[in-house]
């Protein structure tokens, strides 16, 4: 397969670099120049329907289908973790509003509405009305329990059990096992 102007050459010093992306003990530990050679194998690879890793590899420089096939893998798997971030900061800025809200409720003063009439004291002074503030305080604890769960704050519960277990056979005469 021959490759056109948009295919990305591998230079001179890119041995020595793959190199260097790995620790002591030969493990990949990837670098901004493995990022990029990534996204753009990933891209040379969408802009070619029905090409092959072999292909791939061959055209972007990767040594093996193996290596080209990962590199379209971790670019993949970047794209969908940038727009799971996305997100989850569009759904944390809807949450954010809401808190706004609720946080103004709070901080209102509500009279009391009896069959369509303020109530007043002895004084014509209107009495106030806690309920739209207890309600808007439990709206501001589930807008936060649904921030804990957004960003993952709450760990699943770890439950330990200690104890022994019993067996117990129905049917069985226990002198037929000895």
């Amino acid at each position: 397969m021959t490759a056109n102007d948009d295919t990305p050459k591998r230079a001179p010093g890119d041995r020595d670099r793959d190199r260097q992306a790995r620790n002591g003990k030969g493990h990949y530990q990837g670098d901004i120049y493995a990022d990029e050679k990534a996204a753009a194998a990933a891209r040379y690879y969408a802009e070619h329907p029905g090409i092959t890793y072999q292909e791939l590899a061959d055209a972007t420089g990767y040594s093996n289908r193996g290596d080209a096939w990962r590199a379209v893998q971790k670019a993949r798997k970047a794209a969908l973790q940038q727009a799971g971030q996305e997100l989850i900061a569009t759904e944390a800025a809807q949450l954010d509003d809401l808190f706004v809200s609720a946080m103004e409720i709070l901080e209102r003063d509500h009279v009391m509405v009896s069959h369509g009439r303020v109530v007043t004291d002895d004084t014509g002074t209107p009495l106030l009305d806690d309920g739209p503030k207890l309600s808007a305080l439990r709206e501001m604890r589930a807008i936060r329990e649904s921030y804990r769960k957004l960003l993952g704050v709450d760990q699943p519960a770890k439950v330990e059990h200690s104890g022994g277990v019993t067996y117990e056979l129905v049917g069985v005469d226990p002198q037929d096992l000895v």
